[in-house]
């Protein structure tokens, strides 16, 4: 009889030690970008090539073509097409520090590739 308190006695502090462990889940605070490379054709017949930065939580594609048109508006490109055929996703990477507080602001940041001036 003396057995069943002891096994009880075991089994309580093998509950309570495993109680202890921690287990954790990975977690991250590294925010992630979309980039979607963009091609527009502007005014003068030449091509504007930039990337627009967003997080990668945004998937509307209408949101990020907005995006393009507000940046096309500040180089005198207004209402040049900007569409699924213009700007495509490409890739997802980690935010850099020099993006981040233009998105934290505007909620996006574009990289000028070639033809922007």
């Amino acid at each position: 009889m003396a057995r069943i308190p002891a096994l009880a006695l075991l089994l309580c502090l093998s509950l309570t030690a495993f109680s202890q462990i921690k287990i954790s889940t990975p977690t991250t605070n590294k925010m992630e970008v979309a980039v979607w490379d963009t091609y527009v054709k502007k005014k003068d017949g030449t091509v504007m090539h930039f990337d627009i930065l967003a997080p990668s939580s945004q998937r509307d594609t209408t949101v990020i073509h907005n995006y393009g048109r507000e940046y096309l508006r500040t180089k005198g490109q207004e209402g040049q097409a900007l569409t699924a055929k213009e700007c495509r996703f490409c890739h997802v990477e980690s935010m850099r520090p020099k993006w981040a507080e233009q998105i934290q602001k505007q909620g996006y940041f574009i990289i000028e590739m070639e033809g922007c001036e």
